[in-house]
This record gives structure tokens, C-alpha cells and sequence, in this order.
């Protein structure tokens, strides 16, 4: 298996993303979400998935997207991290794809600079390039390790 990637890939604007399918909870339609007062404006706020409370990152924000406008085809998709899940909304997610190791490159210099250290390799499918991310890095980073904290907040069942 250690030949072959299993990604999950998603797209934002116009680019093509993938990460690990081993981290991907489920994807579901973007629900409604219950905003959460003084969040960074990237945390849409909290959603209630199956009785589980789950803060809700837009990627889409977060990635820079200035233009972000809600359609039938944005996806949430609902990721564990360090035992914690998380929603990612993204433009949208329906590929599983199979990446051989050899059709995944390391990351040019330049994303392993500052903010843009997230990406971990570039994978080449067809005539396709897709950023693979690194999401515990990009969870990590700024405001957002308090994800941890909106689904403890009080009066949730979390």
C-alpha cells in the first residue's frame, strides 16, 4: 500500500486539492450552521451532526478565496483529527482518487515557506495537478487551535 496515495480530493475555486482519505469522517451537504460569536472570520461556527457538536472551518476563506458564494455543490467534509472532528467546507468533494507514489512530487521551495508550509506534495493525474494538504498544519495555525473549544462551549452535549 506504502505505492499508492488514497486521497480524498476537493476542489476550491478553481484548483484541485487532496488529503489523506484516512482522515475523512464522512461528506455531507452543507447544513445549517450555527454562527459563533468572536470567531475568525474563516470558523463559520458550529454544526449539529448526529447529535455530535462540530466546529466548521471554511477552507475556502481560509485558503484566501475572497469570492466565497454558497451553492448546491458545496460539500462539508467531516475530518478526525487527535480524536476531534472537524467540518471543512469546501467548493466541492466527490473523488476518491488512487495517486501512485511516483505520480506524487515534494512541494516546490516555495510552499515550504511561512504560511504556505500546509502542503506536503503535488500529485499529477492525467492532465490534473492536486495540492496535497497537510490538515493538521492547517488547523493548527492562528486562531484556529481553539477549534477544540467551540464544541465544549456551554449548553452543548459534546
Amino acid at each position: 500500500m506504502t505505492n499508492e496515495h488514497h486521497i480524498v480530493g476537493f476542489r476550491i475555486g478553481a484548483e484541485s486539492f487532496g488529503l489523506p482519505i484516512s482522515l475523512v469522517h464522512e461528506i455531507v451537504r452543507v447544513p445549517e450552521i450555527t454562527a459563533v460569536p468572536e470567531s475568525p472570520d474563516f470558523v463559520e461556527g458550529v454544526i449539529n451532526l448526529r447529535g455530535k457538536i462540530i466546529p466548521v472551518v471554511d477552507l475556502r476563506k481560509r485558503f484566501g478565496e475572497v469570492k466565497t458564494v454558497p451553492n448546491k455543490k458545496n460539500r462539508v467534509i467531516v475530518v478526525e483529527l487527535n480524536g476531534k472532528l472537524v467540518g471543512l467546507v469546501v467548493d466541492a468533494a466527490s473523488e476518491v482518487l488512487k495517486l501512485a507514489a511516483s505520480a506524487v512530487e515534494p512541494p516546490p521551495q516555495i510552499f515550504e515557506e511561512n504560511e504556505l508550509n500546509y502542503v506536503t506534495g503535488v500529485g499529477k493525474l492525467d492532465q490534473r495537478l492536486i495540492i496535497l494538504v497537510d490538515l493538521q498544519k492547517i488547523l493548527q495555525r492562528g486562531d484556529l487551535h481553539r477549534l477544540g473549544e467551540l464544541d465544549k462551549a456551554p449548553g452543548t452535549t459534546a
